[in-house]
């Protein structure tokens, strides 16, 4: 019979986990990351909670697959409208007119940071090619931690009931209904780099305009947040946008990002050239 983990070896997992990714288990959701690693030791045929840590210190391979076990990838099309209401009627036409009126450099780089299965930037993408003015054009890269979800994100293909939320004259226009759902048309998935990304690290852009990363932060600590938030500050453009999740906050956090309240949603803006 598998063996749970016992303290110790919750506290390696949970050390190793936080240590390579910035992603904090605690008593709250122990339970969650025991299920995690048994799954593992029966997937891998190892008996031990310490034989798959040894596996997994010696191999990076099977470390990106530990942590795209433990990471969850709750998402759907147009999560959060009011959201997308101000990334429509506020920021991107801020944006278009601080680049009308700074310099000719007219391309909208946006950022979708654990984009998990890909419903946040589709939407993203399908907003833009509806709002985008003309002599402008964009550029969108989706990351995440999870290799099963870039996998997934890049096929583009959606069950029927994986559209719900889709507008339907969005669903007409950028999909293509197939045999048990819809998969999305190449005109939108063209538009978008997925890469694989740990938010640990820089990610090496820079100049982004517009960056969310939504229902992520509620996965790190205060330190590790204020880490990625100031990555991210490094990764924007002298006047941009940052989305974070209707339930996260920098409230309190020495960030040099401001609070920004629109008529449609709240977020946060980086304003170097005020």
């Amino acid at each position: 019979m598998l063996e749970i983990l016992n303290d110790a070896d919750y506290e390696l997992f949970r050390k190793v986990i936080y240590d390579e990714s910035g992603i904090t288990f605690s008593a709250t959701n122990r339970s969650i990351l025991d299920s995690r690693i048994k799954e593992l030791l029966h997937k891998k045929n190892l008996t031990t909670p310490g034989d798959y840590y040894a596996l997994v210190r010696k191999d990076p391979e099977e470390m990106k697959e530990m942590l795209d076990s433990v990471t969850t990838n709750l998402t759907r099309f147009f999560r959060n409208q009011p959201h997308f209401d101000a990334f429509i009627h506020y920021i991107i036409p801020k944006v278009v007119e601080y680049k009308k009126l700074h310099g000719s450099d007219r391309t909208i780089r946006i950022w979708s940071a654990g984009c998990s299965t890909g419903e946040e930037p589709y939407t993203i993408a399908m907003i833009m090619k509806e709002i985008c003015p003309i002599g402008f054009d964009f550029k969108i890269t989706a990351s995440d931690i999870s290799l099963k979800s870039l996998m997934t994100a890049q096929q583009g293909f959606y069950g029927d009931s994986r559209v719900d939320g889709i507008p339907a004259n969005y669903l007409q226009k950028y999909f293509t209904k197939v045999d048990g759902g819809y998969q999305i048309k190449k005109e939108v998935s063209d538009t978008i780099h997925f890469d694989y990304h740990n938010l640990k690290n820089d990610s090496g852009a820079r100049n982004l305009d517009v960056v969310f990363c939504r229902n992520v932060l509620i996965y790190f600590d205060e330190p590790a947040q204020l880490a990625v938030i100031n990555r991210f500050w490094n990764s924007m453009a002298a006047k941009s946008y940052l989305f974070i999740g209707h339930s996260e906050s920098l409230f309190g956090m020495k960030t040099q990002f401001e609070f920004l309240k629109t008529d449609w949603a709240c977020l946060y803006s980086k304003n170097l050239d005020k």
